[in-house]
């Protein structure tokens, strides 16, 4: 029955892959398109509205930067041509490098980044951090912007180079007026791709043509840094959601590269001829399970620790990943190669503790309200996760609803504040590259500002305030000691649950090469095949 499944899928998926290739091969030769299965469905395409991986993967086709890391994860300018700050760290100037243009063939100006930033910094954490010490933003002329600060700030450069979800992309001003709570309607950016939007078809295929306009820098290539050269004319995002139907794909040379294929199939690539395995993401995710905080039960702390105590991570990272040289339990919010990883983690352990998560229930008062709890059943990296949750919170004593989904419906639905019994939720799982979450400024779920914080929307004046005050410290031991104090309330409010480390390599045709290392990105630039 699943084979005569899978043998239909795979007919109809090549059926819409060939005409879209003969249509594409009327204009480019066949080395000249890119064919990219992306981890997930492109259902949202406005990287500022959510913090999706796909969707700020989509980001770095279409719209630049004005600041990049590179490979050794140093911040370098990418559409700043220079920039100075005055003594006092009161005034930061900024000048754009000339020529740079929007697809639409307008010049990319400073009241675009003006106005792209006003938006960034209303959905970032690190961005609203950024803009509580700027008081005002300032255009003397079209290359050139300036923020004048209330008073110093260690992170300016950081900020502005921030890597991952949610990344401070520019875009046209009067697309950025958009309300950072309204999704864009418009989709232009003045990167190396231009997104074809009339040829978009939702969970079918993505498609961007080479910017031929594009004023890439001089540099070489270093992670999301330097040059960003475009060796092919079409670049099609595939949408396939079957893992079968991935593998099969890729072995076959139909499709170039395959984000994240299924831990079930590592093994078997790794020996596969015509594919070779590699990562593009050596320091590896963090699995996270989410609560939110407006709705019962979630919305009694003492009902979140029981949640938090009631789970165990080798279960998770067993279960889901299975591979033992690709995963690592790591109790800290922070991934354990990072700087501020800190195993004083308080009450959690991360081993299951179902008799003191049964305790708290009691004393919490517990009155069996079901968790809604979203699975999404076609992402292959944490479809396993909330099977896991279930068996471990019941165990403790919650009743669980489970609800499943795609990923495109959970990444909509996770963004609605009406109690679950009216299409809201209570817990949802994702993942985070380790880059994303290796600060307490970069890390989403870190930006605790109630409604206008990240999904879950905890309300928490501890962790702004000692945020605000690791963005003054300076490097080092004061740094550490301020993350460590965000850990502490944390775990002390169960504002989410870290459930262990893991890897999840790609896997490419034999015949690409210039893949580069990123925090967690996938990019299209440097990339070749013959």
């Amino acid at each position: 029955m699943r084979r005569g499944f899978l043998k239909t899928l795979v007919l109809s998926w090549m059926a819409v892959l060939l005409v879209n290739t003969a249509q594409a091969q009327n204009t480019v030769t066949p080395n000249k398109v890119f064919r990219f299965v992306p981890h997930a469905n492109l259902a949202v395409l406005d990287p500022i509205w959510t913090t999706a991986y796909v969707t700020r993967n989509h980001g770095y086709m279409i719209y630049d930067t004005l600041f990049s890391e590179d490979g050794k994860g140093k911040v370098q300018p990418q559409m700043v041509q220079s920039y100075s700050a005055s003594k006092d760290g009161k005034q930061w100037s900024f000048k754009l490098r000339s020529g740079l243009a929007f697809h639409d063939g307008k010049p990319v100006t400073s009241e675009d980044v003006v106005a792209s930033l006003k938006r960034w910094s209303s959905r970032d954490a690190m961005g609203s951090v950024l803009f509580g010490f700027i008081d005002h933003m300032e255009t003397p002329d079209a290359n050139t912007f300036r923020f004048v600060m209330k008073e110093p700030c260690a992170i300016v450069i950081e900020a502005l180079g921030k890597a991952s979800s949610n990344v401070p992309f520019i875009m046209p001003a009067r697309i950025a007026a958009t309300p950072g709570t309204e999704q864009i309607k418009e989709h232009i950016g003045s990167g190396p791709f231009i997104f074809k939007a009339d040829e978009f078809k939702p969970g079918s295929m993505a498609v961007y043509e080479r910017n031929t306009k594009y004023v890439s820098r001089s540099e070489a290539p270093s992670g999301l840094a330097g040059g960003r050269p475009v060796n092919f004319d079409r670049v099609e995002w595939v949408i396939i959601r079957d893992p079968q139907t991935q593998f099969n794909a890729i072995l076959a040379g139909e499709v170039d590269m395959v984000e994240q294929p299924s831990f079930e199939q590592y093994e078997t690539l790794k020996k596969s001829a015509g594919v070779k395995v590699d990562d593009f993401t050596p320091a590896g995710f963090q699995y996270v399970m989410r609560f939110n905080h407006l709705h019962p039960p979630f919305n009694n702390p003492k009902i979140r620790q029981a949640a938090m105590l009631a789970v165990g991570q080798q279960a998770f990272i067993n279960t889901q990943v299975g591979v033992p040289e690709l995963v690592k339990p790591c109790r800290s919010i922070y991934p354990c190669s990072s700087v501020f990883a800190d195993e004083n983690t308080g009450v959690f352990t991360g081993v299951a503790n179902p008799a003191k998560a049964k305790e708290l229930l009691k004393e919490a008062g517990y009155d069996g309200t079901p968790i809604v709890m979203m699975r999404p059943t076609d992402l292959a990296a944490i479809t396993k996760l909330p099977l896991v949750a279930k068996q471990q919170l019941e165990a403790a004593g919650f009743k669980v609803d489970l609800q499943q989904m795609d990923w495109a419906s959970l990444v909509a639905r996770r963004a609605k504040k009406e109690p679950p019994a009216q299409g809201g939720w209570n817990m949802f799982f994702t993942t985070w590259s380790a880059q994303d979450i290796d600060s307490p400024l970069s890390s989403a779920m870190l930006n605790a500002r109630g409604a206008t914080g990240w999904f879950g929307w905890q309300d928490e004046p501890r962790i702004e305030e000692l945020k605000a005050k690791f963005a003054r410290a300076h490097e080092g031991a004061e740094q550490k000691k301020i993350a460590s104090q965000i850990q502490s309330v944390v775990f002390e409010t169960a504002a989410f649950v870290p459930l262990g480390q893991y890897r999840n390599p790609t896997v490419l045709r034999n015949n690409v090469s210039g893949m580069l290392q990123t925090p967690g990105i996938p990019v299209m630039w440097g990339l070749s095949k013959p």
